[in-house]
This record gives C-alpha cells, structure tokens and sequence, in this order.
C-alpha cells in the first residue's frame, strides 16, 4: 500500500451533489480537504432530471444558499427555464424550479472546486476505510494509495455494488457510463452497519430532431426568473420551453406486453423503488383505469438535441422502449441516444448516525446523500453541507451544528432519517414539516444566513446586504404599525375600491395589509415612500404581517417542545434499567440510540406514557 505524502483533514468520497457542498464547506472553514472521485468528468452530474428544485426541494436549496452553499448560485448561472409552482396557494408550499443546462452545470461546479484553495480533486476509487480502533483514519483506493484523514465523508451516491438493468440484461455500473464501487459496502456491511439495497431509474434520452414538438403543449417559464440564491440580481441567460406530451392506451398495451421482460416483475430487481417516482411500469400496473400519464418533456441544454421525457424512467428492453415511445402523439419516428434503465445499490440504514450525519459505529466518519437512502439532487446536497460542516468543526475541535425541526428543512429530513430510518428511497415533502409556515423558501436567509456567517461560509459582503435586509424589514414592521389612513382624509374612490366603508376613524396600515384585497405596493397610493422599498423585503413583510396568527401559533408550539429536544440521552445510557416501559418500547430504543428526548419521541411505537417514564428516569440519572 503506496501512503500519500499529505494529511488531509477532510476526505470526501464522491463527487455527486452531496460531495460538492461538503468538499466546498470543509475547504471554505479552512480545513486542507480532499474529494475523490471515480470520475472527475462527472462530478455535480445530473444523471436523471436536468431540473434544480421544486416542491419542498426549492426549499432545501435556498437553505443551502442561505448556509453559504454552492447549489443556489449554480442553477442561476447555468439555468435554462425558471418556474415558482403553487403560485396561487399559500407561501409556505411556493416552490422554484429551474430547468439546468446539465453540461454547464457540471462544468461550472467542476470549476468552483478547482478554483478553492484548501480543495485538491483526485480521481480514485474508494475501496475500504483505513480504520484503527474504531475511528476513521483514511481511505484505500483501488490503485493501492492509501490517503490519511482526521475525517471522512462517504457521498457514495448509486455506486455502491451499482447494477445497471435493461430488460433481462444487467451489468455492474455507478450509472451508465461510470463503473460502480466495489468492496466498500462490503467492509461496510463487516464493521456492522446495516446496508440494505434501494432501486432508482431514469428515462430514456431522446433526439429532439425525431419529435414533432408541433404536437406537443408548449410550456414556458416565468416572465421574470426568479433567481435560487439570495445573492443573485438577476438571471440574464436565454430561457428555452418545455413541452408537455402524455401517453395513450396503446403506450400502456406494449408495457403491459412486455412485463414479462422487465426485471422489475420478474423477480430480478431486489432493490425497494422509489414510493414517490414510479416507473412507468409501475404506473401502468397500479393505476389500469388512467387512459393517461403526462410527460414534462425537458431540454437537457442550449447546445443539445437531447430531451429528457420526465415520469417515464422504465427498465423495459430496447425493442419494448422503442414502440411505447413511438406510440406516443409527436414521437412517431422519435430515435433514443440513450436508453432508459434500472439501477440498483447499497445504502446504509441512517438511524446509525447522529443528527450531526456522523456515524455511531465508526468515530469521525459522516455519511451524507444516497448512501443514507434519499432520491434526489437537493437532499443529497443538504445533507452533504451539513456533513461537510460537521467533519470540518470535528477537525476544529467544536460542537456540530443540528439544525432543528423548526429551523429548516434540511432538519427535518435528517431528523425523520436519523429516527426513523428508511426501507426506501426518502424524498422531502413540504408536508413532512410540521412548521412549515416558518420554514418558507422566501425566509431561508433570515433562518440560516447568521448560521453560515458565523460558520464562515458566507462572505462579509453578503452578510452586509442581508442584515441591511433585515433592517429594512424590521424598520418598515414598525412603520405600518404606526402609519394610519384616517377616513376623514381619504378618498371616497379609495374607501369604496378597498372595502373601506367599516372602518371608524382610521386604520393602521399594517391592518390594511391584513385584509386579503391590499397589497403592499398599495400602500404607495397613500405614501409614495412605499413604492421604493425592495421586492424581497415588501414580499416579507406582506408575509409576516397576513399570517401573524398562525405564526405565533407555531413558534408557540415550538417553544413546547423546546425542552425535549435540548435534553440529551447519553450514548451509554442503560435502557434495560429503566422500568415500566414494555419490552416493545426497550427494544426500539435500544436499536435507534436517539440523542435527545425530542428524538425518543419520533420513533414509532415509543409512547407518550413511555416518554413519560424516560423523562423521569433521565431526571433521576442527573440528580444522582
């Protein structure tokens, strides 16, 4: 084994979404890092959907902006159509959504990273941890180099033991085109982590000169692109459209025809899919009284005749590809460049992390992204600069970062991991958050920018502009609260236009903004000052001031369950000395390791009478 010459104090393993933000935030806190990668051409790859974004997603990337990540800022630059979704329902479920030019995308992140000056890029695949005494000390590659770390991260992706299916054929792969990773899970698996098989899948890639896009509804993005990170001004790039494009009867006959050629119901696949983003086969099988599936057909860039037909993944032959895609209205003589496929990997169970993302097991190891059982970009990203953060204040000698249920998204998904596991690919919702009115994409900054200054990720000249942000707003809360529209002044017109006749001698402006049918810039007719105030900071204070209640309501619900989440359950802790809780109870709390009593009380099947007991028990342990 050949020893490299350099002592790392991060290692990042991967070069997917989650290892970009965790390399990036190491390097950025001043620790000298390391990402490896079996292929250096591929890091930040968008291996299925060239998209950034969308419901609950939207939101975990403008939480990593708001931290000083690098997602946010790399969709603005090389965006090629922006969309906000749910624009007629509330804030809090508003999503953005950007389609990516998928190859300048990978390059510009590609080039952020060389251009980090704690930040070496290697290509070399991982084969085993160097370990002494359970802590993580480096990692071996396959050419024999041996690399030391006081940390390391694994952002494994799909390549673990990767298997690539196409009808009855199959073959290792990390994805199509990369070779997979052998023997790391295998290591995994012997230490004594739980490592489990997940399945996920892809569309074929389609010649955009074989469809008649004549056929298909044109879709096109917002007039005005709405940018991820808060540091953007504008997005100035050419924006291309969509076309939405649906299957038919006969689309549904050739999948049914081929079932028996698909590995997914021949009993190949073992892997669990994803619950949330079926194949088409699975569609078809479940759902026999649709006529009908849509398809979001999706430009893959600007220099490109590639399409990506969205909701389409399948892991049928090529024959059974070519006719369900021809059979649809507009691919008549559509040509695929490249075919849909199946793939299978190994993850490892999460509930054997701390929230931190470092693992239980093995000291000073972080697992972040599809190694954790998460499908998508974003959640990996997430995760992967909460993982980078935490290996680089490992390395400082500091407490990690958790970041709370109630303060982001980003905390909720690895709280609902970390406690409850998963048996199959996790994908964020905004319905997963029970504070989700706090945790709106539009408020990422005020959450999380102070967490990322302090951390050092974000730079003191964004720092600036975001507390001179937040002035404006807290100075323009108070203004409305003082300014009045008196009747006796006003205008009949305006009375009568805004409902006002019930009003009695006057009204503050901030009750104004409380009724549905004002708006902030309307406030400019009664003093023209209004009119100059930024967008970002009239959109808040409409906010703020229109859903006042219910905020209240949940910050109050949040101050409640405070106290559980900051009491702390030791590691060693002795469950089995704790009496009258069941046998049932015990054994889920043996299994899970929770760190607080907030996360106790998660886990399925642990009960309020026997959170009752813990508490107290805890109380007593103290006390003695």
């Amino acid at each position: 084994m050949i020893q490299y010459d350099i002592m790392y104090d991060v290692i990042v393993v991967g070069g997917g979404h989650a290892g970009c933000e965790a390399s990036l935030a190491a390097a950025r806190m001043g620790c000298k890092t390391l990402l490896l990668s079996i292929n250096l051409d591929a890091i930040a790859l968008m291996s299925c959907n060239p998209a950034i974004g969308g419901q609950a997603k939207g939101h975990i990337v403008r939480e990593i902006d708001a931290l000083g990540g690098e997602m946010g800022k790399n969709i603005d630059a090389t965006g090629i159509q922006f969309r906000i979704l749910n624009t007629r329902k509330g804030p809090a479920v508003r999503a953005s959504r950007a389609q990516a030019d998928k190859q300048q995308y990978r390059l510009r992140m590609k080039r952020v990273l060389e251009r980090e000056k704690n930040l070496d890029l290697k290509q070399g695949e991982v084969t085993a941890l160097y370990l002494e005494e359970g802590t993580v000390k480096g990692v071996d590659t396959r050419a024999n180099v041996r690399f030391l770390a006081k940390t390391v991260v694994l952002t494994t992706g799909t390549f673990m033991r990767g298997l690539i299916h196409i009808g009855l054929t199959s073959y290792p792969g990390g994805r199509a085109g990369d070779i997979p990773s052998i023997g790391l899970s295998d290591q995994l698996r012997e230490i004594g982590f739980n490592v489990g098989r997940l399945k996920t899948g892809t569309p074929a890639r389609l010649d955009g000169r074989t469809i008649n896009f004549s056929c298909l509804e044109q879709q096109c993005g917002d007039i005005k692109p709405q940018p991820f990170s808060f540091s953007t001004v504008s997005i100035d790039r050419e924006q291309l459209p969509c076309y939405i494009a649906y299957t038919n009867p006969q689309s549904h006959d050739i999948i049914r025809k081929g079932l028996d050629r698909s590995p997914l119901y021949a009993g190949i696949i073992e892997g669990v899919g994803p619950r949330y983003c079926p194949s088409i086969e699975d569609k078809v099988v479940r759902f026999p009284e649709k006529e009908r599936h849509q398809s979001f057909l999706e430009p893959e860039g600007s220099d490109t005749v590639e399409y990506y037909p969205s909701g389409l993944s399948m892991s049928l032959p090529i024959d059974v590809q070519w006719a369900f895609y021809r059979s649809m209205k507009g691919f008549e003589r559509v040509e695929i460049m490249r075919p849909a496929y199946a793939i299978e990997y190994d993850y490892v169970d999460p509930i054997q992390l701390h929230a931190s993302l470092e693992t239980k097991i093995v000291k000073h190891l972080f697992h972040a992204g599809q190694i954790n059982g998460t499908s998508g970009y974003e959640e990996a990203a997430g995760q992967g600069i909460i993982a980078g953060i935490n290996a680089a204040l490992r390395v400082l000698g500091k407490e990690s970062i958790i970041l709370d249920r109630s303060e982001a998204y980003i905390g909720v998904m690895i709280d609902d991991l970390v406690t409850m596991g998963t048996k199959e690919p996790y994908r964020m919702f905004t319905s997963r958050a029970e504070y989700r009115l706090l945790l709106r994409e539009d408020n990422a900054d005020l959450r999380l920018r102070d967490k990322g200054f302090e951390l050092g990720l974000v730079s003191a000249n964004e720092y600036m502009l975001f507390v001179k942000k937040r002035e404006m707003i807290k100075s323009s809360l108070e203004k409305i609260k003082q300014q009045k529209l008196f009747k006796s002044t006003a205008s009949p017109d305006f009375l009568a236009r805004h409902e006002l006749g019930d009003i009695q001698n006057s009204i503050t402006f901030e009750q104004l903004l409380k009724r549905p049918s004002f708006s902030y810039e309307e406030l400019g007719a009664l003093d023209p000052s209004y009119l100059d105030t930024p967008a970002d900071v009239r959109d808040q204070v409409e906010i703020q001031v229109r859903y006042a209640g219910y905020i209240d309501r949940q910050h109050d619900q949040i101050k409640k369950m405070e106290k559980m989440e900051s009491t702390r359950i030791p590691g060693e802790f002795a469950y089995k000395d704790v009496g009258g809780i069941t046998a049932e109870v015990r054994e889920k709390l043996e299994k899970f390791r929770p760190d607080t009593l907030g996360q106790a009380s998660r886990i399925q099947g642990v009960t309020p009478a026997a959170m009752a007991v813990l508490s107290i028990a805890l109380k007593s342990r103290e006390q003695n």
